[in-house]
């Protein structure tokens, strides 16, 4: 199997940028492919002018210039030129790497993840050329520019009208999709509620599973007299952050300690710390998660956006460590509470009560670690690989039935459906 596959971002030494969790799926899920005998390419979106393409652990990957008035991921920019920007990007025809990439590498399908500066441009020469194209939600770059549908503080219930300008091609650009997949039941939804994709013939989840390297879970010993919860991700307002620092300060500091890892300022650490008051908190930086996983008791997820499907909750649960969520996002589906971790309102008392009760009942951290440690059904990252691999034989299947019956009724090079052609 061929496959061609894209992300805004893609880590290699060359470029390591990370910002969130969809370039590191991107990049295990791509050599997960090419270490089960796949042949995989990588186009992602140039961080330099004139990105040389970069080979790394035998996959070749090819930077896509990004033709706009800045890159994506760089400093902030006021208001009027980040909606230039997106204005750019929705309206974005051309995709010609991808195109030079189909016609030599002749990719079994096209899977696009991240989209900020490649566009779904992507799509549509894809599918004019003959390639199936499957899209990963990771994020709500279709339904808002800023990818997160979170403004002011809230997650957004609607699309407010600038986002529905500043997305309206994106949408109209899913018809060129045969498959789109979900990594939550939730993020699926709120798309499809939305009228989107009701042309895809494949619409289905699959859920997230640890990007990192298969290893036995670590026992903790739990301490009866202290907890230790954990924070790991990027320290931003829809992330949480604000109301955990809030929720520590009605704590007891003698039952309570705190765990953050992930890049934050010094300046950011004095603001958090002003927030909490006097608790105890360890700001250990950006560290390996087996680092982090290995001092925590329980992690916390307070999450107040609709987080698609956040890598934290399957890294814990494949640490052994119980995880503290909200009810936002992907979230639900995936913790049962009091049986694989726990779930509480996002506000600072709830957050506040519920650590204080977990706090209260170490031998269930414990119980529930230990079952987490035992679970001989654990979904994991080869799983998800598979689950792909047979979205791929389908569109594959599909492709060439497409192609005899087209070839069976029309000359070759005819146009056929939806304004895709038959390879000569």
């Amino acid at each position: 199997m061929k496959v061609l596959l894209t992300s805004t971002l893609y880590p290699t030494p060359q470029a390591p940028k990370i910002v969130g969790g969809a370039e590191i799926f991107a990049r295990r899920f791509a050599e997960g492919l090419a270490q089960r005998g796949d042949e995989v390419e990588v186009i992602r979106a140039a961080s330099a002018p004139q990105q040389a393409r970069e080979s790394c652990n035998g996959i070749d990957i090819y930077s896509a210039p990004v033709q706009n008035i800045y890159l994506p991921f760089t400093e902030q920019k006021n208001v009027a030129l980040r909606s230039i920007w997106h204005a750019v990007d929705d309206w974005q025809m051309q995709a010609p790497l991808i195109a030079e990439r189909v016609r030599s590498f002749k990719p079994d399908v096209l899977h696009s993840n991240n989209l900020s500066g490649l566009t779904t441009a992507i799509w549509r020469v894809a599918a004019q050329l003959g390639v199936p194209v499957l899209h990963t939600l990771h994020d709500y770059y279709l339904t808002c520019p800023r990818c997160s549908r979170f403004d002011k503080g809230r997650s957004c219930e609607r699309t407010c009208t600038s986002c529905g300008i500043l997305s309206y091609h994106r949408k109209r650009a899913t018809h060129w999709l045969s498959a789109v997949v979900g990594v939550s039941e939730r993020v699926l939804s709120i798309h499809t509620d939305m009228g989107m994709f009701a042309e895809t013939p494949i619409r289905t989840v699959i859920r997230n599973a640890s990007t990192e390297p298969p290893r036995e879970p670590y026992p903790r010993s739990i301490c009866t007299t202290e907890v230790t919860f954990g924070f790991i991700g990027r320290l931003t307002e829809e992330k949480g952050i604000d109301n955990l620092m809030r929720a520590l300060a009605l704590l007891p500091r003698d039952r309570i300690r705190m765990m953050i890892a992930g890049r934050v300022s010094e300046e950011e650490q004095g603001r958090l710390r002003t927030l909490s008051r006097d608790s105890r908190i360890e700001f250990m930086g950006f560290v390996a998660p087996d680092d982090f996983y290995k001092q925590v008791d329980v992690v916390v997820a307070p999450s107040i956006w609709h987080d698609p499907g956040p890598l934290v909750v399957a890294d814990a649960k494949a640490a052994g460590r119980p995880l503290l969520g909200t009810p936002f996002g992907g979230m639900p589906e995936v913790i049962e509470h009091g049986v694989t971790g726990w779930l509480t309102e996002a506000d600072p008392q709830s957050l506040a009560d519920s650590m204080l009760a977990i706090a209260a009942d170490p031998h269930k951290i414990d119980e529930i670690s230990r079952r987490l440690i035992a679970d001989t059904n654990k979904w994991v990252f080869a799983d998800v690989l598979s689950s792909y691999k047979n979205l791929y034989e389908q569109l594959r299947e599909q492709r060439m039935s497409r192609l005899h019956a087209a070839t069976a009724e029309a000359p070759l090079g005819r146009a056929v459906g939806k304004g895709r052609l038959i390879p000569r």
